[in-house]
């Protein structure tokens, strides 16, 4: 069940990451729910390095950082990851 969790809660973080980042992203579900997932560990971790809190700890600097987490993983995406030809 905490996997389950896991991926809701990464996925509404994916969903607000996305909505809060200017421009077009062009990726599904499944891929706004691992960038959400990926964004919380993220986000954990520099979460946990200002606070005494554990990474897997839920709690409001936890989410905040989650998403913080989350923008910057879809900023770097986005950055530098594959380049698409538009016309």
């Amino acid at each position: 069940m905490g996997i389950i969790m896991f991926a809701v809660f990464g996925l509404i973080v994916g969903l607000i990451a996305r909505a809060l980042m200017p421009g077009r992203q062009s990726m599904g579900l499944l891929m706004t729910a691992v960038l959400g997932m990926v964004g919380s560990f993220v986000g954990g971790f520099l979460v946990s390095l200002v606070t005494h809190n554990r990474v897997a700890d839920l709690n409001t600097a936890g989410v905040i950082g989650s998403i913080i987490g989350a923008l910057v993983v879809l900023f770097v995406v986005g950055r530098f990851g594959r380049k698409s030809a538009t016309v």
